[in-house]
This record gives C-alpha cells, structure tokens and sequence, in this order.
C-alpha cells in the first residue's frame, strides 16, 4: 500500500504517517518545515518540503512520492491554518494564510489526488476538516467558514469521483491533542472539551478511511453538542459562541 500525506511533518498528519508505516506500507509525507520531523526511527519515511498552496509544488512532490510505484492507495490531506478571529481581530496576513491553506491548498491536493487516482480507478483520499464546520451562522469565525467550505469540496469531489472508484473521506475533528493546540493555549488545556488523544483520533480516522465513510465527526459528545447548537437562532448562536470565544481566551 503506497500512502502520501500532505501537512505530515506534525501533530494528526505525522501520527497517521507513523501508524502506516507500522503497517508496513510505503509512506510519503510532505510540509513546508520537513525539519519539524526529528524522529529517527522511521528511515523509510519519504519527507518533501511542500507548500500546498502552490498547485505545481503538489504535483511535483507526489510525482516524485510515485515514480517508482506502481500507484497511489491513500492521499491524506492534513494541511490547515489556524488564527482566532471571533473574539478579536485578525491581520490580513493571518486571514491569507488561513483562507490559502484551508481552501485552496484542500482544491489543490484534491486535484493532485485526482489526477494521480483517476487512470487506476481506484484510491481513498481523505481530508482533515474540523467539527466547528457543521456549524452554519452569520458570524462565524473565519475559521470555522473555512472548514465548512472543506466539508462542501470534499462533498462536490465524491460526488465527481465516485464514477471512477475512488472514495472521498471527511473528517471533522474536535479537540485533538497535538503539540499544535498546547502551543496555542500555553499548554493549557483545561477549557478544551471532550479532548481526545492522538492514538484514539488516528485510530478513528484510518478506520473511516478503510471503511470508506463519507463523513466521520468525533468525538460523539462534541458531535451531538455542536448539531445541537446549530438549531439555535443564528442571533443567539452569535452570542454564544462569541461568549465562548471571550472565555476561552481568558479575557
């Protein structure tokens, strides 16, 4: 099994490469920092410097992750951009980064998938999407905006993909885990609910993914609590979640 996973240099991404590769499978993984890779214990990881944003540096990274094989089983796409922008304000530098990376980087390794997938006939490709974007408001946080448009390209692509036996995968997370969420909150965790760990969360996903599930959200405590704040008004929804927003920052 040939497995390639963009954003794989940390946190769910490199979790997922190392679970693959305990498999025995051919494992390839690509980042814009592939230095944030320290482990030494897995020599048979293909790393690539990557920027997803940029559609030719995908397809030139994968066809590097292909040439000496015969196909491509599993894309994984655990690429995304993280700036808090519903209870303070956002730089357009954040927003760019965040709306590049989210979007266009999903379109882009969806394409390179697609391209790569669509002559064998067959091929899983999975996305890393977020709980918070099955929640539809006026006033969302651009984040959450983002990753609902991930849930809706993800759904268009399976849709479009399926004539050719390849399967789509969503995967919408709550809190996970990761290096990543610690450094954001100064290591504090305490205000993240139904916090789940990386081996639970990786376990979830490759199941999803070997299941060919169209969309899979986790844990079901966040799953059920966020379907149930989305049948609020959007006008009391707002406030909620900015309230929470306010909280969750301390101020």
């Amino acid at each position: 099994m040939n497995v390639f996973i963009a954003g794989g240099t940390s946190g769910i991404g490199y979790s997922l490469a190392r679970h693959y590769l305990s498999k025995g499978y051919c494992v390839g993984v690509c980042g814009r920092d592939p230095a944030k890779i320290t482990d030494s214990h897995f020599e048979t990881l293909q790393v690539f410097q990557t920027d997803v944003c940029e559609m030719s540096s995908v397809l030139s990274t994968l066809k590097s992750f292909l040439v000496d094989k015969d196909q491509l089983d599993i894309f994984i796409n655990c690429a995304g951009s993280y700036a808090e922008d519903v209870a303070g304000k956002i730089s357009y530098e954040e927003a760019e980064e965040m709306l590049q990376t989210n979007i266009l980087g999903t379109v882009n390794c969806f394409e390179a998938a697609r391209k790569a997938m669509k002559k064998q006939k067959s091929g899983n490709i999975a996305v890393i999407a977020s709980v918070s974007g099955i929640m539809n408001y006026e006033n969302s946080s651009l984040y959450t905006k983002s990753k609902r448009s991930v849930i809706q390209i993800a759904d268009a692509y399976r849709r479009a993909l399926k004539p050719f036996g390849i399967s789509v995968t969503t995967i919408a997370p709550g809190y996970v885990d990761t290096e990543k969420l610690r450094k954001l909150n100064q290591n504090d965790l305490s205000k993240k609910p139904f916090l789940t760990n990386l081996e639970t969360a990786v376990s979830i996903i490759t199941k999803a993914i070997e299941d060919k599930e169209k969309l899979i959200i986790f844990p079901a405590k966040m799953k059920w609590m966020m379907k149930s704040l989305s049948l609020l008004p959007s006008s009391l929804l707002n406030i909620i979640m900015f309230r929470k927003a306010k909280w969750m920052k301390n101020d």
